[in-house]
């Protein structure tokens, strides 16, 4: 949650919350026609000079000012006198950040708010995350429509948390707001941010939690405070805090220095199952996707992205129903959008988008009224991965390439479930398993987790690395890792791979796995990767293990979030992992693999196996866990295949 137009990086010095805006580069003009790379050639020229009014207060319903500075278009020194379209972002990460992105849209035309959200920098109040986001911005934006400057139409922009608070407040449709362009956001944050189906986010929640404190108003106040909240976010002793977890008291907790944000960390572990709490404004979109107004809105994510599920769930949802345009652009990227590296992998040149002439068009077609052709493209543009020669770059990156897709509606129509089942001999086919009883068994020990490698990580991406990577341990340098082998030589992984692919195989939507279980424990997790296996090559001798996609699902929660339910030992249980989506081609020699444990740490808590309350556990023990895979029990996964005959490939060469 740390980023805007294009990307926000969180850097540090000792005590202060640096926050940088990066610009991504234009794209080459050849690279951006329609079907290749969406976007524009480049941002339409500055018209204006820009004048600046800094720390305005703007009074919210309960009395607390927010400090908000506004940028106008201006001539020979002066603000225009004629009223124009505004455009508005809400940040917590200091709102001096966004004056070259303000700057920018003033130079054209707009009129730009640019404010502190409640409790951070110059903004009065008490920080509490997402929580008064859709009540500030209202009152913001009807503050905005009765100025003489504004012509009463507003729009947002922002990303990651920026666009948590333009949600907020369109759920609640204030008078004035035209559209939103809303980057790596999310629709429910229980699921996106603070939980994924029960399991706690303990890396990004955690890393996140002392950010935001070091910067906060505890930490103003104190050097002390400061100087601490900054050494345990740092690497070496952040990870001990995340081996330290569960902090069993709040006293025990790193974020207590910090009390008003020690309340909200403290409140998403004492709140582990999707309650009232969650449903509350700011974290929960899709379960009121019918109160948002009827207006254009973009959004834009990654398929590494932390918020990957709500930039696809917020396309669906918010599309049917209505007759404003709703687009979507879900690029090879994690939370920096735009770029052509990600993680461990070089895209290729057409991953590189000008998401700054991208928000510029989208706010000129629906605010200036002027034609820019982005309502006459297709709705969805998808970044359909892989296709690269394998090669490493001059740079040291898997050269793994990828081309555009665009279509009305994702997923798309051409895409066909086609099922992949799990074998006992290791293997992953269309063909039925066998019908006497086979199984997996391994023993997951919470004492020595699977590290996590790769991934749609954000908030802790200075200790883990995050996007696409091998799937093969550092010693010494990643968290968790004793050893230099892959992880698929783990005794707690389960891997299941097709043979080597006769045919390119590409898959565009949706994708799950399906299990049938058991555990020695009442409680215990289960994860699924997607792993796409290059075979060996002069640049990666031992072959190279791209981590796809993967998820997890806590046991106790596998009949709903909303709800627990413990194993009994021994019992057979069905379990769904939603791998949500993405697209990906899947190259001939290659290998389709998925991967199941009970562990990925630390994105993730640890599961103590034990049925005891989340985040308040006493003690760990080791979980014998079954998958079974026979005719009764089919463990499977099912692949969207938009092209490339899945069957010849793998079936009958078991």
């Amino acid at each position: 949650m740390n980023t805007t137009i294009p990307a926000m990086t969180l850097t540090r010095t000792l005590g202060v919350l640096c926050l940088l805006f990066l610009v991504v580069a234009p794209s080459k003009a050849e690279a951006l026609q329609v079907g290749s790379v969406p976007g524009t050639p480049g941002a339409r020229p500055a018209e204006y000079e820009v004048v600046v009014a800094k720390d305005v207060m703007v009074v919210m319903r309960d009395g607390v000012r927010l400090a908000t500075d506004i940028y106008r278009p201006a001539r020979n020194g002066e603000a225009l006198p004629d009223p124009v379209p505004t455009l508005l972002t809400r940040t917590p990460y200091n709102k001096e950040g966004g004056e070259s992105d303000a700057r920018f849209l003033a130079e054209r035309g707009y009129a730009v708010v640019v404010q502190d959200t409640r409790g951070r920098f110059n903004s009065e109040g008490v920080f509490y995350i997402y929580l008064d986001e859709g009540e500030d911005g209202y009152d913001t934006v009807e503050w905005i429509t009765g100025q003489p400057w504004s012509n009463g139409e507003v729009g947002t922009y922002g990303g990651s948390y920026l666009a948590g608070t333009q949600m907020a407040l369109a759920r609640l449709d204030p008078p004035g707001l035209r559209g939103i362009f809303a980057r790596v956001g999310t629709s429910n944050y229980f699921e996106d941010g603070a939980y994924r189906h029960g399991a706690f986010y303990l890396l990004h929640n955690l890393a996140y939690a002392l950010n935001m404190a070091s910067s906060g108003k505890e930490a103003a106040a104190s050097p002390a405070v400061a100087e601490a909240l900054v050494k345990r976010w740092s690497a070496g002793e952040i990870e001990e805090w995340l081996w330290a977890y569960p902090h069993r008291t709040e006293s025990q907790s790193p974020v207590a220095l910090a009390p008003s944000y020690q309340k909200w960390y403290q409140n998403w572990i004492d709140h582990s199952t999707y309650d009232e709490y969650w449903r509350q404004n700011g974290y929960d979109f899709e379960s009121y996707f019918g109160e948002f107004p009827d207006i254009p809105m973009y959004f834009l994510g990654g398929w590494y992205d932390i918020f990957v599920r709500g930039t696809v769930n917020n396309f669906a949802g918010l599309t049917e129903g209505r007759t404003s345009p709703i687009k979507m652009m879900m690029g090879p990227w994690e939370h920096s959008l735009g770029v052509q590296v990600t993680g461990d992998v070089d895209s290729g040149p057409e991953a590189v988008v000008d998401i700054t002439a991208e928000r510029l068009r989208w706010f000129d077609q629906i605010l200036m009224g002027t034609d820019t052709g982005i309502l006459d493209e297709p709705r969805a543009s998808v970044f359909v991965m892989g296709g690269g020669d394998g090669s490493q770059t001059s740079d040291g990156k898997l050269d793994y390439g990828g081309e555009w897709a665009t279509m009305d509606e994702w997923p798309p129509p051409e895409a066909q479930p086609r099922t992949l089942y799990l074998h006992g001999d290791g293997t992953l086919s269309q063909e039925l398993p066998s019908s006497n009883p086979t199984s997996t068994t391994y023993l997951y020990h919470p004492d020595n987790p699977v590290p996590t490698i790769g991934g749609q990580i954000n908030s802790g991406d200075h200790v883990v690395p995050t996007g696409p990577w091998n799937q093969r341990c550092i010693k010494d340098e990643l968290i968790g890792c004793n050893d230099n082998l892959p992880l698929s030589a783990r005794r707690d992984v389960a891997v299941f791979q097709t043979p080597p692919l006769e045919e390119d195989v590409v898959i565009n939507g949706p994708l799950t796995v399906k299990l049938w279980v058991s555990s020695s424990a009442r409680d215990t997790d289960f994860t699924a990767k997607l792993v796409d296996v290059h075979p060996p090559s002069a640049a990666y001798p031992e072959g190279y293990d791209l981590l796809i996609t993967d998820r997890i699902v806590r046991a106790r929660h596998r009949e709903g979030i909303d709800r627990e339910t413990l194993m009994t030992p021994g019992d057979v249980y069905e379990i769904e992992i939603d791998l949500i989506g993405t697209a990906t081609r899947f190259k001939e020699g290659h290998r389709i693999r998925i991967d199941i444990s009970s562990s990925n740490f630390p994105f993730f808590d640890r599961n103590p196996n034990t049925g005891e309350p989340l985040g308040h556990h006493t003690r760990m023990v080791p979980a014998e866990n079954t998958i079974f895979h026979d005719q009764n029990q089919p463990s499977h996964l099912v692949l969207p295949v938009v092209s490339g005959d899945l069957r010849a490939a793998v079936e009958g060469s078991r």
